[in-house]
């Protein structure tokens, strides 16, 4: 590919105009003016930004069936593990139904630029099969967290029960199948339990402080602050943190590889914003999600626009937009440990072909602010994942 524009390396610095080669899904070369072969195809991308592909670090795409059920509920109406609307409706979804609006959300997020989704998976071993099955022939990378439907309540996180035996092989089962564990929380899982799940060998993750009825049920029920007990899990990252104080913040930067914020779905249930700059003055590296479909739609452009927005709305105080975008794609593959989310030599080719001339970007004096808050799913040329065009063309 020639005459790119790039977002290039850790720092997201812009290259007004190189080229690329990519070879077996990776970046093989970024220099101006490399000689290819006859045999090699060229590409001429000239008016084309080439920026890393977006991780969408936080879905459950299981509820793409259930978009805006329930609105004027609470969180735990909506959404709890055990009675909230949400597990109703997947429980009383046929697997078939499910499988085609999870399809079409993977879809969506394919021409959104999303190459790479972390799901919650709910449903435990079937949940994940189904997913899988869904995935199959959709060339989205994906990242799946399963999870035991097993909950505790208040009484036996106080008497601190630990994992029953009769779980221990459906677990073992279902870590098989998938990339890790993702928890519901603190206050659905005695520290006994916490610790159990803490040893098992894959990427664990645990959503934790959403609510302030959250941060204070744990302090009821325990005496300790959620993030505190989430950590128990020995967590690679936490997600939400919309209520987490200081002090547990300080904490998890040194415990932790970072948090996944969704601060669209936190808005659409009224529970806040999280606050960026205290967790970067924490030290926490920040990545983002867009959570659950019924609550949210699966755009990481919007998402970066309202966090931006809404942060210098309510704090006074500018932020980058650089910072913004490493939220989606760079931070999260810091997070995942993967080499993802960066347009570098030896890193996976999943990257977004923006259309630098697209009547809402041009003129385009500022890249970052122009992605953060002008570029659209209308402004995408092509979308690559793993060296190939999945999406569009150029």
């Amino acid at each position: 590919m020639k005459n790119l524009s790039i977002l290039s390396g850790q720092e997201l610095d812009f290259v007004l105009n190189t080229d690329i080669k990519i070879q077996n899904k990776i970046f093989r070369k970024i220099q101006p003016k490399i000689n290819s072969n006859v045999k090699e195809e060229s590409i001429d991308c000239e008016g084309l930004l080439l920026i890393p592909g977006f991780i969408n670090a936080h879905t459950h795409i299981g509820d793409s069936i259930g978009k805006d059920v329930t609105l004027d509920n609470s969180v735990d109406k909506k959404i709890h593990p055990v009675f909230g609307a949400k597990a109703k409706i997947l429980k009383n979804t046929s697997q078939e139904n499910l499988a085609n609006f999870m399809k079409n959300t993977c879809h969506s997020m394919i021409r959104k630029g999303i190459t790479t989704f972390v799901d919650f998976r709910e449903g435990g071993l079937d949940g994940v099969i189904l997913l899988k099955k869904v995935l199959s022939d959709i060339p989205l990378r994906s990242i799946i967290l399963g999870r035991i439907e097993f909950y505790q309540g208040s009484t036996e996180i106080k008497q601190n029960l630990s994992f029953p035996k009769e779980k221990i092989e459906d677990l073992t089962t279902l870590l098989k199948k998938c990339d890790g564990i993702g928890i519901s929380g603190a206050n659905e899982n005695s520290t006994s339990v916490l610790n159990y799940y803490s040893k098992t060998t894959k990427l664990r993750a645990i959503h934790s402080s959403e609510t302030k009825q959250s941060v204070s049920v744990s302090k009821k029920i325990t005496g300790k602050s959620e993030t505190i007990r989430a950590l128990s899990l020995k967590p690679h990252f936490l997600v939400h943190m919309t209520y987490a104080s200081k002090n547990d913040l300080s904490t998890v930067a040194k415990k932790t590889r970072g948090i996944v914020i969704c601060p669209r779905a936190n808005s659409s249930l009224a529970e806040g914003i999280p606050d960026i700059e205290l967790m970067k003055k924490a030290g926490c590296t920040i990545a983002l999600g867009t959570d659950n479909i019924m609550i949210n739609s699966p755009d990481m452009f919007r998402e970066m626009d309202f966090l931006w927005k809404v942060t210098m709305g309510l704090h006074k105080k500018r932020i980058d937009p650089k910072e913004i975008l490493k939220m989606a794609t760079v931070n999260g593959g810091k997070i995942l440990k993967k080499d993802i989310g960066v347009i570098e030599i030896g890193k996976i080719a999943d990257c977004i072909f923006l259309d630098k001339h697209a009547l809402d970007l041009e003129p385009m004096h500022n890249p970052y602010a122009s992605i953060v808050h002008r570029a659209s799913e209308s402004t995408i040329k092509a979308v690559m994942i793993g060296g190939k065009i999945v999406h569009g063309k150029i």
